[in-house]
């Protein structure tokens, strides 16, 4: 009887190991922050990545600000959109793609006439391998759904 309770005692703790190897261990949440706080840490990412001078850093500390109240204004009427919970047509995505395809080639301009050419094509380089690694955590993401 002792050989039998102990055995039963071995085998569910063994069960109860074997559950928990499987589940992934939860992240922890990240704090979110506010749209200046990531617009002051972009700034000093670029300044120290592309040695920006104090008029360049006014000038593009300008152009995230500006263009994180646009992305905000588009995040507000693509959430009221949502809200009303009517699908956008073919058309209407196409026309948002194009709209933020605009305002990339804008936001490219404008920072090609603030950074020197040896600054600008650094900046480019960090664009894309920001983008690749984006793609790679979609790639994970996908996977691990499936």
């Amino acid at each position: 009887m002792k050989k039998l309770f102990i055995a039963a005692l071995l085998f569910v703790g063994v069960a109860s190991f074997a559950q928990d190897a499987d589940q992934k261990p939860s992240r922890e949440p990240k704090e979110r922050m506010t749209p200046e706080q990531r617009n002051e840490k972009q700034l000093k990412k670029l300044t120290t990545e592309l040695s920006l001078d104090a008029n360049q850093q006014a000038q593009v500390k300008q152009l995230l600000a500006d263009r994180s109240a646009k992305a905000e204004k588009f995040r507000e009427a693509r959430k009221d959109k949502k809200d009303s919970n009517t699908k956008p047509t073919a058309e209407e995505k196409a026309a948002f793609k194009k709209q933020m395809e605009d305002e990339v080639a804008a936001n490219d301009a404008k920072m090609k006439s603030i950074l020197k050419a040896d600054q600008y094509t650094k900046w480019k380089t960090l664009q894309e391998e920001k983008k690749d690694k984006m793609r790679d955590k979609m790639k994970e993401r996908r996977e691990d759904k499936i």
